[in-house]
């Protein structure tokens, strides 16, 4: 009982968690030698080593001087406080990591805040003090000052900070005495967490994580607060609305490493996977079946943004993807939410229609990317932000809007936040670039990073957090340039494409198939435009010297997934398959368009 420690590390994005998860594994001896340092093995799937940003939340353990060691990853966007949320219960204590040029960013803390709110202690790591210009004692104070800020107790105020670099693989207890090892931060996890308390008593745990196996089936994760489980165990399922069902436990599991260790008995304080149950959620408690307490359900912060997925109806439909049908898309939605927390889905009027209610853009896009990749075609609309009717008024999601960039661009986000409903709070110098705090509504973000790091020529730091529903601000003016819509269905001609490239900016290359209604291009003033992208050189007998000479054109604007989701007006849908991402008009015929955009008026 007296070996275990189970921290969390929680930090921004891109503050070297991940990173330093992994050198912690080498101490562990969980890498061969010949292995590669910087392996990110914690960052397992496919999108989250495209995108260098954690996703899901996944524990792991080592041994230390005869200690247990269990680390819980977590995913440091504010798009993912699902993910969080869950995983904090199961920690003793957390590990803030901080950049030591940066410091605390928002998302930092976001997650801190639910940390404190779970009474759990921390240790300061401050890491990347080997980069030029770093400030790490500035830090350290700005850390004190937003602990403060968030009204931790004096316990979680005396905290020990650790300095270092997870790259180069050295801990210590000052930024300028460089070590070779990590040894320093680990021996202060061990000295500064206690190990979990003696807990008798009847067995309680909570599940706060999902696995699948193919050959066993869906196996529950969670940590023993109370009492001990035991293979064999007849047990109650009691779930968030207090109903309760009698369950069996076939086997047990604990962590060793990055493989599952089959034991026999779980004392409290360790986390566990459980085989055998057949009906469970995220959130429920297993307890003693003779003595049933429920213990307290996980709170998840309320989505703030909506979206509706439908089946692909294009005239492409079915030519890339395996899974098509409305069946098909609402099995995995709803199959989704029972392990992704802060998701919920709705069902709408029609059928083949789904509403989906996430936390931001990206927690919805990675949905569909992951959606996509397992051979699903789908069409998604414009992303909208949940109203709430509070005292009678109307208000919509606020956010808290940091944009840190160099001080000649500071202007230019200042007046793209402003055209959004954004008010300037903070604004003051942090090093080399100008730091910024706006507070904004939540359908403002909607495209706006993409402008802001277009504006900055890619400089701008951009992060957002949720603050609170607040009156509606008003209107915020959309997309102003219309679009280019195909006319008919065919291959795209080179020499269409050049005789056209004066009206605007094409999405699309030569010899691509498209169809009538698709979105090819944005035009270069108001209003939508229909051309002809099929229409070949008119051949005649005449020949002039250089007059066949190969046409020029200006390459696509390519766009990626969460572009096409923020740039889509409320009359398109993004129609996405395994291979191809396409924005179309949800009437593809243009004299029915005209007929239903005369009713809205």
């Amino acid at each position: 009982m007296q070996n275990i420690r189970n921290i969390a590390i929680i930090a921004h994005v891109d503050h070297g968690k991940t990173t330093l998860v992994d050198k912690i594994l080498q101490v562990g001896k969980l890498f061969k030698e010949h292995q590669e340092i910087r392996e990110l093995v914690m960052d397992s799937g496919e999108l989250e080593r495209e995108r260098g940003i954690t996703i899901t939340a996944k524990n792991v353990s080592i041994y230390y001087k005869g200690i247990k060691i269990n680390i819980l990853d977590t995913p440091g966007h504010a798009d993912f406080g699902g993910e969080v949320e869950r995983v904090l219960r199961m920690a003793d204590g957390v590990l803030l990591l901080v950049d030591a040029f940066e410091g605390p960013m928002p998302q930092t803390r976001f997650v801190l805040q639910k940390a404190l709110q779970l009474n759990l202690k921390l240790i300061l790591v401050i890491n990347k003090v080997d980069k030029p210009n770093c400030r790490p004692l500035e830090v350290q104070d700005q850390v004190i000052d937003l602990l403060f800020a968030l009204d931790a107790n004096e316990d979680q105020l005396e905290f020990i900070t650790v300095f270092g670099s997870g790259r180069e693989g050295w801990f210590s207890d000052s930024p300028n005495h460089k070590t070779d090892n990590i040894d320093f931060l680990l021996d202060a996890i061990i000295n500064s967490f206690q190990p979990p308390a003696e807990n008798p008593g009847p067995a309680q745990l909570q599940i706060t994580s999902l696995d699948y196996s193919n050959y066993v089936g869906r196996i529950a994760i969670g940590r023993v607060f109370r009492g001990k489980l035991e293979a064999g165990q007849t047990v109650a399922v009691i779930k968030r609305d207090g109903s309760t069902t009698k369950q069996k436990i076939k086997e047990l599991f604990v962590f060793e490493g990055f493989n599952k260790k089959a034991v026999d008995t779980v004392e409290n304080g360790e986390i566990c996977g459980i085989i055998g149950l057949d009906s469970f959620e995220i959130g429920d408690t297993i307890s003693d079946f003779e003595v049933q307490e429920a213990l307290p359900p996980i709170a998840i912060d309320e989505p703030t943004i909506s979206m509706l997925f439908t089946i692909n109806n294009s005239p492409f439909f079915g030519k890339e993807g395996k899974f098509v049908t409305s069946r098909h898309l609402r099995e995995r939605l709803f199959k989704e939410t029972e392990k992704n927390l802060a998701l919920k889905v709705m069902e709408t009027d029609s059928p083949d229609s789904f509403l989906v209610y996430g936390r931001g853009v990206l927690h919805l896009s990675v949905l569909i990317e992951t959606m996509r990749r397992e051979g699903y075609e789908l069409q998604v609309g414009q992303p909208r932000v949940i109203l709430k009717e509070i005292n009678g008024v109307t208000c919509e999601p606020v956010e808290i809007l940091v944009v840190d960039v160099p001080e000649e661009f500071a202007g230019k986000m200042i007046e793209l936040a402003a055209l959004r409903k954004g008010e300037l709070r903070v604004m003051e110098p942090k090093g080399d670039v100008q730091h910024l705090e706006f507070i904004i509504p939540s359908r403002g973000l909607i495209g706006l990073r993409t402008q802001m790091l277009t504006a900055s020529q890619g400089e701008a730091v951009i992060s957002h957090r949720f603050l609170e529903y607040q009156p509606l601000k008003g209107e915020i003016a959309g997309r102003t340039n219309g679009v280019l819509i195909s006319m008919g269905t065919g291959t795209v001609v080179p020499y269409a494409l050049f005789k056209l490239q004066d009206r605007g900016i094409f999405f699309i290359e030569p010899n691509v198939e498209v169809y009538g209604g698709q979105v090819i291009g944005e035009n270069n003033k108001q209003g939508d435009l229909v051309v002809n992208v099929q229409k070949a050189k008119q051949l005649t007998n005449f020949r002039a010297a250089g007059s066949d000479d190969a046409v020029v054109l200006t390459p696509p604007k390519k766009m990626s997934l969460e572009e096409c989701l923020e740039y889509i007006d409320k009359d398109e849908y993004v129609e996405v398959t395994p291979q191809s991402i396409r924005i179309r008009k949800i009437y593809l015929d243009e004299s029915e368009r005209k007929k239903m955009a005369a009713k809205m008026i």
